[in-house]
Parts: structure tokens; C-alpha cells; sequence
């Protein structure tokens, strides 16, 4: 029973580190709004895929790290980005023009 513990206690950490990378790939997007009041900017993420495939997700919106300058960018400028995920809020911790 001991046994069982263990590797199942194994199995969810295994679990718990790979979705932790995955939270924080990096991402490529359009910026569509940026709303420095609320601290907070919208990118249409670039669709990945087949030639043809449906790029017609909508914005996501996404909390900013502080220290973010938001004077750098505006609606339009295509970016790479990083996100971060905790407790259900999605952080942008890195972001640069292309």
C-alpha cells in the first residue's frame, strides 16, 4: 500500500513540473489594446498549425509585471512573450517587439 502512495505521490509531481514549463513558453501575438489604468494588455495570439488554419481566436487579455513599460507599445506591434500563470491570473513577465 506504501508502494502505491509513493508512486502515485511521484506521478503528480511529475505532473506538477511539466505543466509548470509549460506555463511558461514563450508566445508570439499582435498587441490589440493596452489599458495602463488597469495595468493590463490584449494580444491576439499568432495561431500556429497548418497553412490555413483558422486565425480567428480573440484577444486575450493578460496582467502585466510590474516594471512593464507600456509607453513602448501599442495596437499593432507584433510581440514575443511570456506568460505565467498563478492562481488563475495570466502575468506577462517578459514581452519584446519583433
Amino acid at each position: 500500500m506504501k508502494t502505491a502512495k509513493a508512486i502515485f505521490a511521484g506521478a503528480a509531481l511529475t505532473l506538477l513540473a511539466a505543466s509548470g514549463a509549460t506555463a511558461q513558453q514563450g508566445m508570439t501575438g499582435t498587441i490589440s489594446k493596452v489599458d495602463e489604468a488597469s495595468g493590463k494588455v490584449a494580444i491576439q495570439q499568432t495561431q500556429g498549425g497548418t497553412v490555413g488554419a483558422s486565425s480567428g481566436a480573440a484577444p486575450e487579455e493578460f496582467k502585466v509585471q510590474d516594471g512593464l513599460l507600456f509607453n513602448a507599445i501599442k495596437p499593432g506591434d507584433k510581440v514575443t512573450f511570456t506568460v505565467t500563470d498563478t492562481g488563475g491570473v495570466k502575468t506577462i513577465t517578459k514581452l519584446e517587439k519583433q
